[in-house]
């Protein structure tokens, strides 16, 4: 018994020891699991430069693991040892991939430790330009009388735009063409081309084109109206969709097991960064809007996934989309 008493008391003591060193100035790797350039690449690499600030500069290294729909990188997270020096930047896949593959490698409520919540990307409802709906109103009628030939595309399995696109149908009760591209860039080509016809996507993708007169602007996805230059465009929900609401949020995770004294660390960390002036106007510039209510505390942040898998698995599961 005292043999246990001793070990118990050794490992809380070096357990105390390295959280209270804790990053002691060793590079901290940030995975987001797809790949450099695009929007979760990008909020991760301003987030990481914010939180960098908070940790007495320790080094923050973004390493882009890819593939599988973002399953790939958080698995390699969830493999990762629970020390605090390897962790995850995911957006909504992170509540989507269980309804959206067969065989997870990882559980997403038992295998990560919950940060919290980093910002919310809202989404718009876009058409091509030659489309003849000039308003909401106007293309629902106009999806109406073209049931069966309608194309809606999106930049593939478990994107931002493939799961607007899913709930889009589902809440309108109209099934549509759905045309699947390898990203957001070919998928928003062929929209300003006209090979397909609508298309949900995050504002980081679509302002700028919207702003162009590049597609024709619908709505927005978010129960409220936007600010700044999309603060024209009508609400899915005041428009007739009553509850619609489709953001993309990301949030900050380490694997089970980290100790409790690293995670207060970075829990405390995250909720300075995210008031970071520098940060703040970068997430402006995007469309994006930083988390400020309560899921920036773990407990609130596992909680809000664990209801967005609640939402989008019988989604998912009517539309019969699955990936291995």
């Amino acid at each position: 018994m005292k043999r246990i008493l001793l070990a118990m008391a050794t490992t809380l003591a070096v357990t105390g020891s390295f959280a209270q060193n804790y990053p002691d100035n060793k590079p901290i790797t940030i995975v987001v699991p797809f790949a450099a350039g695009g929007p979760t690449d990008k909020v991760a690499r301003d987030f990481a430069e914010a939180l960098r600030k908070q940790l007495g500069n320790t080094p923050i290294v973004i390493e882009n693991v890819g593939g599988a729909g973002g399953t790939l990188g958080a698995s390699k997270v969830a493999k990762a040892a629970p020390d605090g020096y390897t962790l995850l930047l995911h957006h909504i896949g992170m509540a989507t991939s269980p309804g959206l593959y067969r065989n997870l490698q990882y559980k997403t409520l038992d295998d990560f430790e919950y940060l919290g919540l980093i910002n919310e990307v809202p989404m718009t409802l876009i058409g091509k330009p030659s489309l003849a709906a000039g308003n909401y109103a106007d293309l629902v009628k106009w999806i109406s009388a073209n049931k069966g030939t309608v194309n809606l595309g999106n930049a593939g399995l478990g994107s931002a735009s493939h799961l607007c696109g899913l709930l889009y149908q589902s809440t309108l009760k109209v099934d549509m063409t759905t045309v699947p591209y390898k990203g957001t860039g070919p998928a928003m080509t062929d929209l300003i081309g006209g090979q397909i016809d609508i298309m949900c996507d995050q504002t980081t993708n679509t302002t700028g084109q919207i702003e162009g007169g590049k597609v024709k602007a619908y709505a927005v996805t978010t129960p409220k109206r936007l600010p700044g230059k999309l603060a024209q465009l009508p609400t899915l929900d005041e428009s007739g969709m009553k509850g619609f609401n489709v953001s993309i949020w990301h949030g900050l995770y380490a694997p089970k097991g980290t100790p409790k004294p690293v995670l207060d660390k970075l829990n405390a960390a995250l909720k300075v960064a995210l008031k970071d002036a520098d940060f703040d106007k970068r997430q402006e510039a995007l469309g994006a809007v930083v988390v400020t209510d309560a899921r920036v505390n773990p407990a609130e942040h596992k909680k809000w996934v664990e209801a967005e898998i609640g939402k989008w698995g019988p989604v998912i599961k009517a539309a019969g989309q699955y990936a291995d």
